[in-house]
């Protein structure tokens, strides 16, 4: 007779599965306080119809690796620091004579965040790296596109405690872009802002 099979958990709603653990501080503030608060908000009846969270993209552009192995393998290493997953080469998709770029030459490397990463990425930016930014005012709020996705740029890597000073021979950059099921910029600011993503105050003209 055969051994009855043990019924699998279904993943959350959040995109986490009991499956995998304890869930990430940020995916259960997200099933706890942000479901029910922002169906309250936004006058959602289904649970499914909350915006969530599906992915976090980093890419670091170098145009320099492409002449450089070194810059390469430290754009790759660093990345994959921060992000606690290997990151991908990209490839320039066409020649830049200017540059003296070729067609398939690396440009740089980029990481692809879901789930678990994803949220432990995002605690780890808006609760240490982010406040770690000298003069820090906040991000900019206008970088939503109508699809509820937000991007935005960090200058340098520095502001990642993951990585020692000694370990940045090169400047770099980094861009981010947060993927979401949001319909509509408020409802993705909604959400982020949820996760405590410190976006910068509207500047207030002082009236006597």
């Amino acid at each position: 007779m055969a051994a009855a099979t043990a019924p699998q958990t279904p993943t959350a709603v959040g995109g986490v599965g009991a499956a995998a653990g304890p869930r990430p501080r940020l995916s259960e503030r997200y099933q706890r306080e942000l479901v029910p608060a922002l169906m309250a908000q936004f006058k959602h009846t289904n649970r499914l119809a909350v915006p969530r969270l599906t992915k976090i993209v980093l890419n670091i552009g170098c145009g320099e690796a492409a002449h450089d192995a070194k810059i390469l393998e430290e754009v790759q290493r660093n990345l994959a620091t921060i992000s606690g997953q290997r990151p991908i080469v990209t490839r320039a998709k066409k020649a830049v004579s200017n540059f003296k770029i070729q067609e398939g030459d690396p440009v740089g490397c980029k990481v692809t965040l879901r789930r678990r990463r994803m949220y432990e990425f995002l605690d780890r930016l808006v609760s240490i790296a982010l406040p770690r930014i000298r003069d820090f005012r906040g991000l900019s709020a206008k970088s939503f596109d109508a699809s509820g996705n937000y991007s935005f740029g960090i200058r340098e890597l520095s502001m990642f405690p993951e990585l020692h000073p000694d370990d940045l021979h090169y400047p770099m950059g980094m861009d981010v872009v947060i993927a979401t099921t949001a319909p509509s910029p408020q409802e993705a600011r909604a959400l982020l802002e949820g996760f405590k993503m410190p976006f910068e105050k509207a500047a207030k003209t002082e009236q006597s």
